[in-house]
């Protein structure tokens, strides 16, 4: 028999121990990697080459929406099947765009994310029954005229993700490196972001991010 190759996306290690320990009892599935962060992810969809991909949506470096982009473009083989705390419209909206083939709240995964697995390996769709009930209210069509960038005062792809690499605290050196771009061009989007959102400085941007799950809050210095 041949297993389903799965890919875990977690930041959180504890998370990604549950969900291994979940699928390995099935005979069926193996995990064959495991990432922590987006940028991982897309490297080891493209070493690996899962058959589903098991992705979070708020981690550091590479949120798991910019990963799903990149992964839908360059290992389009692989379903990409998002596991999120977060179920608001604007984010099934985008992730659908970007080429997710499904979508579980994380309360609904112990029961729902083996079904989900082997549905969306097989070519179909699955979303958890909160999302579902969504879809089917306003139809697919309506969430893609839906524009959920302009929910994010019209950010472009890159500022978007310019946003979120200020929000983990890279400079704009750091993000020049990570994107792969000039300083000055970093330098241009960062005021272009500040210009759309009309937030003038780093604390207002990373709530900001934070608001839209792009990145998670960090807790304090000294606590757990």
């Amino acid at each position: 028999m041949t297993k389903i190759a799965v890919l875990l996306v977690d930041d959180h290690e504890v998370v990604r121990q549950g969900l291994r320990a979940l699928l390995m009892a099935e005979e069926d599935m193996e995990v064959v990697a495991e990432a922590s962060d987006g940028r991982q992810a897309v490297a080891l969809a493209r070493e690996t080459s899962p058959d589903v991909i098991v992705m979070d949506l708020s981690m550091p470096v590479l949120n798991g929406l910019e990963a799903t982009r990149r992964i839908h473009k360059r290992v389009p083989g692989a379903k990409v099947l998002v596991l999120s705390s977060y179920d608001d419209e604007e984010w099934v909206a985008q992730l659908i765009d970007a080429g997710a083939t499904g979508y579980l709240t994380k309360r609904s995964a112990a029961n729902e994310l083996v079904e989900a697995i082997r549905s969306v390996r097989r070519g179909n769709t699955f979303y958890s029954p909160e999302v579902a009930k969504r879809l089917r209210d306003r139809g697919r069509a309506t969430f893609a005229a839906a524009q959920p960038a302009k929910k994010r005062g019209e950010l472009t792809e890159r500022e978007a993700q310019v946003l979120q690499l200020i929000a983990d605290g890279f400079s704009n050196k750091g993000i020049a490196a990570e994107l792969g771009i000039s300083v000055k061009t970093v330098e241009k989007h960062r005021q272009s972001v500040m210009n759309k959102l009309n937030i003038h400085e780093i604390a207002g941007l990373t709530r900001f991010a934070i608001s839209k799950h792009l990145v998670e809050e960090k807790m304090p210095q000294g606590k757990v």
